[in-house]
């Protein structure tokens, strides 16, 4: 009675294993980078505040003493009044308000972008971790079967019937199977520390993971995914729009060698008169054509324009390298499913029954163990590399996440 309790509270406090929705959301909930990724598209909304604000008024008030030139006596106070409003001229203002919101967009585009690329990193240790795990547990497997093989062995030294040659083959056979066993698990541990460093401290040390067969849809056809890329791609929306905000700002810039007008209002009052003055300030640009500033946002314009070019050839390459990784893994894949591995189970589960019944020599066991060992380990990296390749897609077309 007490070890069943003791097995149920054992499995009460056991982790609940995350899967990869599980880890998706708890990272857009809860990382900081994705936080600090939002306040970045606050920081450029409030930008835009900035840019649709209207100049301050400048208020001028001025009180002194009227004194006379002849003897210097004083006659009475003066006073004086003045307000300057500086025009923000829509040739001015509608450049400077749709940079801002250029800039607001590309920020946006940005969150978006580095959320993805944040997911894809997540899916891509995810599938890591569930490789190594794979591996860990075939080389616990091969570790067994070395000892059970090894056990025989030792017997038949013992009873003769078998060379001591065998036995220190397959001692030797025993420790390398050890050995890589110990391997796979420090890859295992690094595996866990790197899923952990994207997720965030949030998640557990002692976390586990779902690691049952994932489904992965196939992807689209790669025409239909160049269009949509194409149009939602937020890594080239964000170039577009930091396009886009470079051309309003050269646009800015030539509208500020215009002239620029103010409205100036002024009342002086002394002991016997008042005066009263309204005008028109302009600030003609006689000197300053601003050809330097309009001559440096031309180039970073031009260079924007490259960088946009750049960056859609670039998708275009990553999106046909990803499938025809995609294509590579899947064959793989499918072949080794469907023939290579069982065949060469069935091989190993023959030569050990062979080598129970004195037929064959246990050289020939090892030969039939590694290359089944080979062919099961090309299997988990091809189930590995078709995961890998699909978030790859799954990055470049942006598709949302939960």
């Amino acid at each position: 009675m007490l070890f069943l309790m003791q097995s149920l509270g054992s499995w009460a406090n056991a982790p609940t294993p995350f899967s990869l929705s599980d880890l998706e959301k708890l990272t857009l909930e809860t990382s900081f980078a994705v936080k600090a990724s939002n306040e970045a598209v606050n920081t450029a909304a409030a930008a835009v505040t900035t840019a649709r604000a209207f100049p301050n008024p400048e208020i001028e008030a001025l009180k002194g003493q009227q004194v006379t030139r002849l003897n210097r006596t004083e006659v009475g106070p003066t006073q004086s009044w003045g307000v300057t409003q500086v025009l923000d001229m829509p040739w001015q203002r509608f450049p400077r308000v749709d940079a801002a919101t250029a800039g607001l967009q590309a920020e946006q585009a940005h969150q978006r972008a580095f959320s993805t690329d944040l997911i894809a990193k997540l899916r891509l240790r995810f599938f890591d971790l569930m490789r190594r795990q794979a591996e860990e547990r075939a080389s616990r497997e091969d570790g067994k079967l070395m000892e059970g093989i090894r056990s025989r062995i030792a017997l038949r030294v013992e009873t003769g019937e078998a060379a001591r040659y065998e036995l220190v083959k397959a001692d030797a056979e025993t420790l390398n199977a050890q050995k890589l066993a110990q391997s796979a698990e420090l890859r295992t541990r690094q595996s866990r520390a790197a899923l952990r460093a994207v997720v965030g401290a949030q998640l557990p040390e002692d976390f586990q993971i779902d690691s049952s067969a994932q489904d992965l849809p196939r992807p689209a056809p790669l025409a239909h995914v160049r269009t949509e890329i194409a149009n939602t791609n937020p890594a080239l929306a964000k170039a577009r729009a930091e396009r886009l905000q470079l051309t309003h700002k050269l646009n800015e810039e030539k509208a500020l060698r215009l002239p620029q007008f103010a409205l100036k209002a002024a009342i002086d009052q002394d002991t016997e008169v008042r005066n009263k003055r309204i005008g028109l300030a302009v600030t003609i640009p006689l000197w300053n054509w601003r050809s330097g500033p309009i001559g440096e946002a031309a180039g970073r314009l031009s260079r924007a324009d490259n960088d946009v070019m750049h960056q859609e050839f670039s998708l275009m390459q990553e999106l046909d390298a990803a499938y025809q990784q995609y294509d590579i893994a899947q064959a793989q894949m499918v072949a080794l499913e469907s023939g290579i591995v069982r065949q060469a189970a069935n091989a190993l589960r023959i030569v050990e029954t062979a080598y129970k019944a004195g037929e064959k020599g246990f050289l020939e066991v090892l030969d039939a163990q590694r290359v089944f060992r080979a062919a099961r380990n090309e299997l988990i990296t091809a189930r590995y590399e078709l995961a890998s390749a699909w978030a790859e897609i799954e990055r470049l077309r942006a598709t949302p996440t939960p």
